[in-house]
């Protein structure tokens, strides 16, 4: 069982967004022992019938548990003795969340089999600064999961998290940018604030992610609004930790079970204020579209840039598929050894797709079958594909995969040139039965230049969608100084 899986089936059986940590912190301890007569006993046995009772009174009433990987290394070769009791301790239904915190490269890969493999934990808490390269080693592990700590709540971070503006943050970036890194399965987000601004803002750039909160709220009204600010569309996607002072209460399991009795009355009002529109429209993992409405306003001329840095523009002579000799070639199929890139890509294609009606992906064959699969596996949408020609063996078929008639198809492309493949891919779509009423490419040759490609298909009855057209590609690597007036003048 996958993480995502833990622990949607623990809020669902508990009915809780809340989690406990076990943080078994001296000060907080001291006043928990006197009330019990065990003032006298050493702190590691203290700790110890401490943890054994927070989980015990609160795991009826939580759908998560963290502990801090820092207090029990501070213990010594007996607080890791002490962390591997805690693993013991929690139910194995209930997800268990590191808090780790961990930055070290040259330590990542030692570190992940130890908490996944040796330990046995379900997800690690990460610093985001060294890059996609930090998450990597624990996301190789499929069924664990990393949280990405994306802001802090400390005064004085705020120097940096804020730089270079208030308008645009550095958390937000790091927002943005590491939902590049892995699926909302496998990656979350850790957000230290109790500002319910702070936390909408965080939403608003992962719709899709869940928000883990390092935060303590003291009044009720508060509660309100980070729950406000943090639902997604289900009334959840939001985890929240018992207030610390809750953990040394005589009465933590009725509390708690009241605390999560209270948020469950607000998600439930929620819902009733918020109805979901149900529908087919699909939805992508990634986060913001790159499109000028988007969280991120330059993420569609990052994108230009990037792909034309791997080169996936060339300058010179080439024989297009139609026959024809231009001054230049697209090729997307290098985006494909780049896996940051290639969800970019797919994202985009993904905000074209979330607004049509289809039933199955089919992708033209063949600079466009990685992408289509790429879509179908995002998306959950099944693939098929027509062959660009037949066999004269096997099955001997026409389209490959499995579909029904009348199903309804969208068809992806990479480039749209003379519209030729596409309208021949169609053909054999259709004559297999199967309905065609959408085409979707990455990015339109033609453009607002010349529309002859676009009208064909539009006069044949088929909706046609763009990532991107030259237009827009030329203007974006001129004002970048990516090209010369004369390559310009090639594209134009």
């Amino acid at each position: 069982m996958g993480f995502f899986v833990q622990l949607t089936e623990a809020i669902a059986e508990r009915q809780s967004l809340l989690m406990t940590g076990l943080d078994p912190n001296p000060e907080m301890l001291q006043s928990w022992a006197q009330r019990r007569g065990m003032a006298n006993r050493s702190f590691l046995s203290q700790a110890r019938h401490w943890i054994k009772a927070v989980v015990e009174e609160t795991s009826p009433h939580v759908c998560a548990i963290k502990a801090s990987l820092g207090f029990y290394q501070a213990l010594g070769p007996l607080g890791l003795e002490l962390l591997l009791e805690v693993r013991d301790l929690v139910p194995r239904d209930l997800p268990l969340i590191i808090d780790a915190k961990h930055g070290d490269l040259n330590s990542s890969t030692a570190l992940a089999h130890y908490l996944f493999k040796d330990l046995g934990v379900d997800a690690v808490t990460l610093s985001p600064l060294a890059g996609q390269d930090i998450a990597a080693p624990f996301l190789l592990y499929a069924d664990k999961a990393v949280v990405i700590t994306c802001r802090s709540s400390n005064p004085a971070a705020k120097r940096i998290q804020y730089h270079p503006s208030e308008g645009d943050p550095l958390f937000l970036q790091i927002v943005r940018e590491c939902q590049l890194w892995g699926t909302p399965d496998q990656l979350l987000l850790e957000v230290g604030t109790s500002d319910p601004a702070v936390l909408g803002q965080v939403r608003q750039a992962a719709p899709e992610r869940v928000l883990m909160l390092r935060s303590i709220w003291s009044e009720e009204e508060r509660l309100d609004g980070l729950l406000e600010a943090g639902f997604n569309d289900a009334a959840d996607g939001l985890l929240l930790p018992l207030p610390q002072n809750l953990l040394v209460e005589d009465d933590l399991g009725e509390q708690a079970a009241a605390l999560k009795g209270l948020i469950n009355q607000r998600r439930e009002r929620w819902l009733n204020q918020h109805p979901r529109v149900e529908g087919n429209s699909c939805a992508l993992w990634v986060a913001e579209p790159p499109t000028a409405t988007s969280a991120a306003p330059d993420a569609g001329r990052d994108l230009i840039l990037d792909l034309f840095d791997i080169g996936c523009l060339l300058f010179g002579d080439y024989v297009q598929a139609s026959g024809a000799v231009f001054n230049y070639y697209v090729d997307l199929r290098q985006i494909i050894s780049d896996p940051n890139l290639f969800h970019r890509v797919l994202h985009s294609y993904g905000a074209l797709l979330e607004g049509l009606d289809f039933d199955r992906i089919a992708g033209i064959p063949y600079g466009s079958l990685p992408t289509a699969t790429g879509l179908s596996l995002a998306l959950h949408k099944p693939l098929i594909y027509p062959r660009k020609e037949v066999k004269a063996h096997g099955a001997r078929r026409l389209i490959e995969g499995d579909f029904n008639d009348g199903d309804r198809v969208v068809v992806v492309d990479d480039i749209l040139i003379t519209g030729g493949s596409v309208l021949e891919g169609i053909s054999k779509l259709e004559s297999s039965g199967l309905v065609v009423e959408d085409v979707v490419v990455f990015i339109d040759h033609g453009g607002q230049r010349d529309r002859r490609a676009r009208e064909r298909l539009q006069a044949a009855g088929y909706r046609v969608h763009a990532v991107l057209d030259i237009e827009t590609i030329t203007r974006t690597l001129v004002a970048a100084g990516r090209l010369t007036a004369e390559q310009a003048a090639v594209l134009a």
